[in-house]
């Protein structure tokens, strides 16, 4: 099968060498040369615009992935395309987008003929090696359709044991990837998915906090410990019930440096966490850890604690985000509307 990969940075350029290993055919684009041009060597055809990469697809319905910032880039693109693609051609928005400009895209793109597929895309940057979790929504024979290229960027069975009572449910999920519902759905999971994700890192930071600080000549001298904080991560990927692969994550940065020097404690958020606390109060739901979480991360741009550098480091291993100092300027919304 053939597909277009728009946006070929971190997590992009990625999906299309998953997509070629496996035997699929990637037309490339992004506005820097270098990672077309490596991606061409490998194998791709690389293009210098969108109206180059829509030209370059022969099969029809072409099919465009767009692996772009949320926000007003990718509000673009899916508009050229909208002026580019004909009835039946199909539109993946593979990145973070805000839920309900899905809903409002794939309306529009539905009077042109054209469908839309949003898929939330989790696995950063090991997504090449360990196959990515994919939560999508769009029109059911869309998503049918090109189930050939979920299949190949999905982790796949692996050796996680099968669930007990599954019996004959989608075995889709199994494999790292599911239909969640129509347009929106796939990215409201996505967004709950990663908010889901501050709570947890939120949990082993002031984890690793309370232990770190556990020396503290403020406490009486017989109740004081210097504890191995490598060492304790280690312990706790091997049997134990908060095992994960945050933890795993963790634990290598700490093997590295006990102290975490190379990080500021400085934590920004994507905008999944405030859109899932958002979502809450439309609802009425309680969300007490998820929001504290979410709080926290603002607290982190002020005052910065040996907890918040745990954050940092796993967002660096995840993701490779490299958190900065405190920008001049106040954080833009990454909603497009």
């Amino acid at each position: 099968m053939q597909l277009g990969v728009v946006g070929l940075g971190r997590m992009g350029g990625n999906i299309a060498r998953r997509l070629m290993r496996a035997g699929q055919n990637c037309v490339v684009f992004d506005t820097i040369s270098m990672p077309r041009e490596a991606l061409a060597k490998e194998g791709a055809i690389a293009t210098t615009s969108l109206a180059a990469l829509v030209e370059a697809l022969g099969e029809k319905p072409r099919a465009v992935w767009l692996m772009l910032p949320a926000g007003q880039i990718t509000e673009d693109a899916v508009a050229e395309l909208g002026r580019l693609l004909d009835t039946g051609d199909i539109v993946i928005d593979g990145g973070n987008t805000f839920y309900k400009d899905d809903i409002r895209r794939a309306r529009t793109l539905a009077g042109k003929g054209i469908r839309y597929i949003d898929c939330g895309t989790s696995g950063g940057v090991w997504g090449l090696q360990r196959g990515y979790c994919m939560m999508i929504g769009g029109p059911k024979e869309a998503v049918d359709h090109l189930d050939p290229v979920f299949a190949a960027l999905a982790p796949g069975m692996g050796d996680i044991p099968r669930t007990q009572g599954r019996g004959k449910r989608d075995p889709r999920a199994e494999r790292g990837y599911i239909h969640a519902g129509p347009a929106g759905a796939g990215h409201f999971v996505k967004m709950v998915h990663n908010g889901i994700e501050y709570g947890l890192m939120q949990a082993y930071a002031e984890g690793f906090d309370i232990l770190r600080n556990r020396d503290s000549a403020d406490l009486p001298e017989d109740e004081r410990f210097s504890l191995d904080l490598p060492d304790i991560a280690e312990v706790w990927r091997r049997g134990s019930v908060i095992s994960s692969w945050l933890l795993d994550l963790a634990a290598i940065a700490l093997a590295k440096d006990a102290g975490l020097g190379d990080f500021s404690g400085y934590v920004q958020d994507s905008g999944e966490g405030r859109w899932t606390v958002e979502a809450a109060l439309e609802e009425a739901v309680s969300a007490d850890v998820l929001s504290a979480a979410l709080f926290a991360r603002f607290r982190s741009r002020r005052e910065h604690t040996f907890g918040e550098k745990i954050l940092s480091a796993m967002r660096f291993g995840f993701g490779g985000h490299i958190e900065g100092v405190e920008p001049t300027d106040p954080e833009p919304d990454p909603r497009s509307s």
